[in-house]
């Protein structure tokens, strides 16, 4: 991948792909949901590294303290896998990635590393609490998802490192989840506000809380006062209303074609209510 035009390479190694991003500053592709688009009817001046065949990349397995999902798993899979309750709000964000042919083509890592604040899996993996697993050469460092991400398009990747896996720690309790998403029309579409939520739950008594708001932030936010608020009440009919608004006020919603500012908190604050209904 040298000279002056550019390059494209299809390992079937992670070591050959990481040999390869070690070079200089490839673009990395995996489901292309993203790359394609955003090239259409400009001239090729990427060197690619394709991950495709990479099957190491690929799969969701449970280990003893966690879930490991490989990089280049598709959302597809996401949606057809043997998962706990956890990973409902997962699965559903998943339906919301496209229609079912990018499903079937985009990965759960390039979602994150697209890095849009609209991205419908990062509020559902944020509310997880999972990590990023990156690689580089034979070194190997984890960062939690609000490390990795750090604003619009823009995430803590180094040069010549790759995203292999994303972690999901397992719960200290039975725990459940959901996700909800507002648009202008029901499918495919861009959201206005989403809101995952994840409970875990003993007795009939919330233990823990963690809920997530997209589109809403340059980044998808933890609502950690909320969370707080939420331990420790009964799973039942009345945990909507604990939801407020000054709970919200770590976001910063903006004012843009598809929603102000002003509807964009508020969708949120209903989106969560209804989520903790459902939830309970």
């Amino acid at each position: 991948m040298t000279g002056t035009m550019p390059g494209y390479a299809r390992p079937t190694r992670t070591d050959q792909a990481l040999a390869l991003l070690a070079r200089c500053g490839q673009t990395i592709l995996a489901g292309g949901t993203d790359f394609y688009p955003s090239r259409v009817g400009l001239a090729a001046r990427d060197d690619v590294v394709d991950i495709t065949a990479l099957a190491d990349l690929r799969g969701i397995e449970e280990r003893e303290k966690d879930w490991r999902f490989g990089a280049a798993t598709t959302w597809t899979e996401v949606i057809e896998g043997k998962l706990p309750p956890l990973f409902d709000g997962l699965k559903l964000a998943a339906r919301e990635v496209g229609g079912m042919q990018i499903q079937n083509a985009g990965t759960v890592a390039g979602n994150l590393c697209n890095a849009s604040p609209a991205a419908d899996g990062v509020p559902a993996l944020l509310a997880l609490d999972a990590s990023v697993e990156l690689a580089a050469g034979q070194s190997r460092r984890t960062l939690p998802l609000d490390r990795f991400i750090l604003g619009p398009r823009k995430t803590a990747l180094r040069p010549g490192e790759l995203a292999i896996a994303i972690l999901v720690p397992k719960p200290a309790h039975p725990a459940r989840s959901d996700f909800l998403k507002l648009g202008a029309r029901k499918y495919l579409v861009i959201s206005i506000a989403m809101v995952a939520c994840v409970l875990e739950v003993e007795g009939g008594v919330v233990r823990s809380a963690r809920i997530a708001v997209g589109s809403c932030s340059p980044v998808a936010v933890r609502l950690h006062e909320l969370e707080q608020a939420l331990a420790g009440k009964p799973l039942d009919r009345d945990l909507a209303a604990h939801a407020r608004p000054e709970h919200l006020a770590r976001l910063s919603p903006i004012d843009d074609v598809r929603a102000s500012a002003e509807y964009r908190k508020d969708a949120a604050l209903t989106l969560i209510r209804r989520s903790l209904e459902r939830l309970a």
